[in-house]
């Protein structure tokens, strides 16, 4: 089952017309890293966490899947 985190990242990812090699470039985490997280093969550290949350302009806890 995919993770919450997994299916909002690349939810918003889509929604506001990024690829992943994109937004890999925006934020600076590599491109194969993303695509580990938006299949739910690995889990983010804190610190990009917070990175992704600032680009996207969402919560942690959105991001995470605790809050709508």
């Amino acid at each position: 089952m995919e993770s919450k985190f997994a299916t909002r990242l690349k939810e918003l990812r889509t929604e506001k017309g990024i690829s992943l090699l994109a937004l890999s470039k925006e934020v600076n985490i590599s491109n194969a890293t993303l695509c580990r997280w938006e299949n739910g093969v690995s889990d983010v550290s804190g610190e990009s966490l917070i990175i992704l949350a600032k680009f996207f302009g969402v919560t942690t806890d959105y991001l995470l899947g605790l809050e709508d």
